[in-house]
């Protein structure tokens, strides 16, 4: 299967699979939100933010997107949840303020939480892009 192979999983809506053409895609985004890990990297981020990013080969949108902490650009854009929450961490973030920010009508964190502990976002008219597009 090739890269440009068509998916099954890229017809389910909101939907980011980190697969090898991810990967790729998203590898200096990861970098930098994995380069957190150490203190003095997050020293250096808070400190110059823009020219900390310039030591990575992040893509124009990429970039944007981390300076605007747009974090569903984030994910579309290559990155990993895992590696991007390194960089809401720093900003004293937890999961539920990102999976707020990145839902569909930016909705609060305790709308969030409280659809979360309802079961999630129902599947009804969620099931494929075509459903998005038709509704």
């Amino acid at each position: 299967m090739t890269a440009t192979t068509a998916r099954d999983y890229r017809q389910i809506p909101g939907t980011y699979v980190f697969d090898g053409e991810h990967c790729q895609k998203g590898y200096a985004l990861n970098m930098f939100c994995k380069s957190l890990d150490l203190e003095s990297n997050r020293a250096a981020f808070r400190a110059d933010s823009s020219g900390y990013l310039d030591s990575f080969r992040l893509s124009d949108d990429q970039r944007r997107a981390v300076l605007d902490r747009n974090w569903l650009a984030m994910l579309q854009l290559g990155g990993n949840i895992y590696y991007t929450f390194k960089l809401a961490i720093l900003d004293g973030l937890t999961m539920q303020h990102v999976g707020a920010a990145m839902s569909a009508n930016g909705m609060s964190v305790d709308d969030f939480r409280a659809m979360m502990s309802s079961g999630g976002r129902s599947i009804t008219g969620n099931r494929s892009v075509e459903e998005w597009s038709h509704g």
